[in-house]
């Protein structure tokens, strides 16, 4: 990368700006012609990097968009006064991920209360554990929890046996 990082730690400088010039910053970094679109809300401030030939800036299962999400949270909430998920997406992966826990989360807990047996999920990050959980939240035949350790931790859809 013949780009450094920015040096400066962003003292003065908007986060909004400071997560644009970091994901800048990296995707020039990978050789890839891609433009970073931003958006913001009251809760939400999101990287959206536009481009050709993104799977290298998404990675194998997220690898990469979640690393540098990661990295964009560290450097942007680093000032104590921002107070926002700080998110990182390419060529609509959030979305599309998603869509495919969330079906992954009702299979489960279809399957669990089928066979009468705990199905365990493949290990997830965080934030992915989180999705499963708030999709079978209202579900009333089954529960879901966490086992095991970073990063193998995975999610666990029981059925709920009435006593």
């Amino acid at each position: 990368m013949d780009e450094a990082l920015p040096a400066d730690r962003g003292d003065g400088q908007p986060p909004a700006e400071q997560l644009r010039d970091l994901v800048e910053t990296i995707v020039d970094g990978l050789g890839i012609d891609a433009a970073v679109d931003l958006d913001e809300d009251e809760e939400t401030l999101t990287a959206t990097i536009e481009g050709e030939e993104l799977g290298i800036v998404i990675g194998r299962h997220g690898q990469t968009i979640d690393a540098i999400q990661h990295l964009a949270q560290r450097v942007v909430l680093r000032d104590r006064s921002v107070h926002k998920a700080i998110v990182v997406d390419a060529a609509g992966y959030r979305d599309r991920r998603r869509a495919t826990l969330n079906a992954q989360a009702d299979a489960a807990a279809e399957e669990a209360v089928r066979h009468g047996r705990p199905v365990s999920l493949d290990a997830m990050n965080p934030g992915e554990r989180r999705i499963v959980h708030e999709r079978l939240r209202d579900r009333l035949d089954v529960e879901t929890y966490s086992e095991g350790s970073e990063p193998d931790r995975h999610l666990v859809v029981a059925p709920v046996i009435e006593r």
